[in-house]
């Protein structure tokens, strides 16, 4: 006999408040709205599973006037569902009931129930990152801004100890921001230090291949996302020419077609968030196709509170990376919750003696 269980659902909504005004090629942002998903067995209440759907304004498929009333329509609905207490069962449940254009809320009901199935301890897969303490390497990650408050950020990530940096480009004047590189450059070899650099769709592409050709002289690892999403052609073209490796980023979002997107383009790298592309399914399956075609991958999260990081952490950790991943955004906020994610020599720890903060 299969067990089975009903559960309840309710979430509580935070805006997060940036501790300085995080700078985008699309924009600024200063605050972030969340909603943290709470998962129960009505007969067994002490047991809570949390999980965080956070739709990324201007970017998200799921970002929309009316994503509160959504939101709690389909909890109201998963209320009535009855659950087999089996990790990939309660995976594909949710990818039929959940429609692909709400990847957030599919991410974070994923979480959430699988939280509370594994005794509400916010252990979400067998993972050595929570299991066994076993760190990540991520990147330090340079926001934009001024000269002078990019140069602060890139003398205090390599304080800190990080030997992969990741610089984003494209709003202020390229001019600047090869002068920032080239400072990190001279001090640092690559040997020392990996520079990556992430344009969030900048670049023009009539532009885009002398400007990469510039940047490959800075001995930079890879590009984020240089051209607008959406130009299967351009980008394909500049993946072709290229001299330094290119890593689709905004590309993947809402992309059904996986294999096709990957065999038309044919990047280098592709970045994987959670958030945004639907959850644990969507990700292992892109990571499958990338394997197939011999197509490096990183994870990173999209801005989350804590909640959200934890999550996308384990499953990283369930792949056991060994190339820095884009985990480092826990302390962006004034008003995350408190963790147990820790960054210590450009690597993200989980440290069991503090507890995560649940929200209220």
């Amino acid at each position: 006999m299969i067990n089975t269980v009903q559960l309840q659902f309710s979430f509580i909504k935070r805006t997060l408040v940036f501790r300085f005004d995080a700078g985008t090629s699309r924009g600024v942002l200063k605050t972030r709205v969340v909603y943290w998903i709470k998962a129960f067995d009505p007969n067994n209440p002490e047991i809570v599973g949390w999980g965080e759907a956070a739709p990324l304004v201007k970017l998200s498929p799921d970002y929309r006037d009316d994503f509160e009333e959504i939101l709690a329509k389909i909890l109201q609905k998963l209320n009535t569902e009855t659950w087999e207490l089996d990790q990939e069962a309660i995976l594909f449940k949710l990818k039929e009931l959940i429609p692909f254009e709400f990847p957030s809320i599919r991410f974070g009901l994923e979480t959430a129930i699988l939280d509370w199935l594994n005794g509400g301890k916010r252990r979400l897969l067998a993972n050595d990152f929570y299991d066994f303490q076993k760190p990540i390497p991520i990147n330090g990650l340079i926001w934009m801004g001024d000269r002078e408050f990019m140069l602060q950020q890139i003398d205090q990530k390599l304080n800190e100890g990080f030997d992969c940096i990741k610089m984003k480009i494209g709003a202020i004047d390229f001019e600047q921001e090869i002068e920032l590189l080239t400072y990190i450059r001279t001090r640092f070899s690559p040997d020392q230090i990996t520079l990556r650099v992430d344009a969030n769709g900048a670049f023009a592409p009539e532009e885009a291949l002398q400007k990469l050709e510039r940047l490959a002289k800075l001995h930079i690892h890879s590009i984020e996302q240089p051209i607008p999403a959406g130009n299967w052609k351009g980008m394909r073209d500049l993946c072709k020419a290229t001299p330094l490796a290119i890593a689709l980023d905004e590309e993947l979002i809402g992309i059904v077609e996986k294999a096709e997107l990957l065999d038309q383009i044919q990047p280098q790298h592709i970045i994987l968030k959670p958030t945004l592309l639907g959850g644990i399914l969507e990700t292992k399956d892109w990571i499958r196709l990338t394997a197939e075609r011999g197509i490096g991958w990183w994870m990173t999260s999209a801005l989350e509170s804590n909640i959200g990081l934890n999550a996308i952490s384990q499953l990283a950790s369930t792949f056991n990376p060994t190339i820095p991943q884009g985990l480092g955004t826990g302390k962006l906020y004034h008003n995350n919750l408190d963790s147990p994610l820790e960054i210590q020599g450009g690597k993200i720890h989980y440290n069991p003696a503090k507890p995560l903060e649940l929200p209220n």
